[in-house]
């Protein structure tokens, strides 16, 4: 008898010892510290709040809970002007780590000029930050970062799709700001590539279940956000982007090539609407001397042949571009930033074996981040930070979040759009970006609250000291454009 006591008490002592070690998400957790950075010459104190806070079901339980990192300027007690800046990755599946570290955050990446890592890994003050004008939230959905599912039994459809994640973040969102006591600061969003999708969602969502309005959503390497294209458009839309990368790769016809790429681009988006488009939507029915003429002016444009534009009926994929435009050379470019180059194993074949933009960034972020939140956030967590985490099956069923934010910007005279594009990106092109604009507002009567700008870069723009620079600043004045000056109603003259 007394053995098996004792049995029964070792089994126990092991047991509790397991589930003192088990990985896993506190609901609710706080850290706090406090800092002090530089940004365009000024002194900056700030406090850094690393935390999770949880999503509820409809009865009040929590079910998930989501890892977010909060900065606020300390030296400024009347948060009710205070722009407030809500930023999301994309994805599906990526945490808010390409933001935080690498452009608007306190602190970014040790990397090079051009967006290359450097070693030692770890982080640098970022002198550009938008902290000075705006606080900030970095929030990683389900899955991502340290976030995770706290009840298996719910459903993964509650989380893992278009609206679904929609619905749920627009929750969290309505409870942060409540808790933080932001609900008359003005308010951002910003999203970066699915983050675009994500936003654009999120702000009507917001406006029409939670009754919170914003100021500004800033689209940055947007998605086609579910607008409608078609073959023909869908296609034809990415030359301005072949030709732009064929011109950073000096492989234009000298009399474009001689030219500044300001001067080269507007020729190739009107040749684009006006001729490309109309030509492939005749299909076969396209007369051969159109069709010779047509393949003669795409291939001047895209530093391709006639002949491999003709053997894909003036529709060229992506993927083959990135392998053939260098071929000669035995280069491959990238589908991010099509500025980096890359070799496969074999020159032959449709399309590169990877993404040579990519694997370069990957192994910059994770070390610093895992460094940065343990030694600077002080957050201790035996977790995995999921840069890209489990959330396939992703149900894209009905998207309607171009149309969707459209309509919020209609519905609130407040809210102004800016979008931020790579001229080198060919995941989320620059031109289509354009034409996400042109649906969002087929009236042309908020023009003046919808910008875009164009970065000489890729999909995150400001991995380049350049852009990190400017883009930083086009954020700022887009945040000072659309405030609203006190006692302005919300209507229409």
């Amino acid at each position: 008898m007394k053995k098996q006591y004792l049995l029964v008490l070792l089994v126990f002592c092991i047991s509790s010892s397991w589930a003192q070690t088990e990985r896993h998400i506190e609901v609710e957790s706080k850290v706090e510290t406090t800092h002090e950075t530089t940004i365009k010459g000024k002194r900056i104190p700030y406090r850094a709040t690393a935390g999770t806070q949880p999503v509820w079901d409809d009865k009040g339980m929590p079910i998930a809970s989501l890892f977010y990192t909060y900065y606020e300027r300390t030296d400024i007690s009347d948060k009710t002007t205070r722009p407030l800046v809500i930023s999301f990755n994309g994805g599906p599946g990526s945490a808010s780590i390409w933001m935080h570290l690498a452009y608007t955050g306190p602190v970014i990446l040790n990397i090079d000029d051009e967006g290359y890592p450097v070693q030692p890994y770890g982080t640098k003050s970022n002198p550009n930050s938008i902290l000075d004008v705006a606080d900030i939230v970095y929030v990683d959905p389900v899955n991502t970062g340290y976030s995770r599912i706290v009840d298996p039994e719910t459903p993964r459809s509650t989380f893992f799709g278009i609206n679904s994640d929609i619905k749920y973040l627009a929750d969290w969102v309505n409870t942060f700001v409540t808790r933080q006591g932001r609900w008359a600061s003005p308010k951002y969003l910003i999203g970066e590539s699915y983050g675009t999708t994500r936003v654009a969602g999120l702000v009507a969502q917001l406006q029409n279940a939670h009754w919170m309005y914003f100021n500004g959503v800033i689209l940055v390497s947007p998605t086609d956000l579910g607008i409608d294209r078609g073959v023909p458009i869908k296609t034809a839309n990415y030359l301005p982007y072949f030709a732009a990368t064929a011109w950073y790769h000096n492989a234009l016809d000298s009399d474009l090539q001689n030219k500044d790429l300001d001067d080269i681009l507007p020729e190739v988006e009107a040749f684009t609407v006006d001729e490309l488009i109309p030509a492939i939507v005749k299909g076969g029915n396209l007369p051969s001397i159109e069709r010779e003429a047509i393949a003669t002016k795409f291939a001047h444009y895209s530093g391709l042949s006639k002949e491999v534009v003709l053997e894909h009926n003036l529709m060229v994929p992506t993927s083959f571009f990135w392998k053939e435009l260098l071929r000669d050379q035995g280069m491959t470019i990238g589908r991010l930033d099509s500025r980096y180059k890359g070799f496969d194993q074999a020159g032959t074949g449709s399309r590169p074996d990877f993404d040579p933009a990519l694997t370069a960034w990957n192994h910059a972020f994770a070390p610093a981040f895992n460094i940065y939140a343990k030694e600077t956030l002080k957050y201790n967590t035996d977790l995995t930070y999921n840069l890209f985490g489990p959330v396939r099956p992703w149900d894209r069923s009905n998207e309607n979040t171009g149309y969707d934010l459209g309509t919020a910007m209609r519905q609130n005279p407040y809210l102004h759009v800016m979008v931020q594009s790579g001229l080198f990106d060919g995941g989320t092109d620059f031109f289509n970006a354009k034409y996400n604009m042109w649906q969002i507002d087929p009236t042309g009567r908020m023009s003046d609250r919808i910008s875009w700008i164009g970065y000489r870069s890729g999909h995150m723009m400001y991995l380049r000291a350049e852009d990190l620079e400017t883009s930083n600043e086009d954020i700022r004045q887009f945040i000072e454009k659309s405030k609203v000056a006190p006692n302005t109603p919300a209507k229409y003259d």
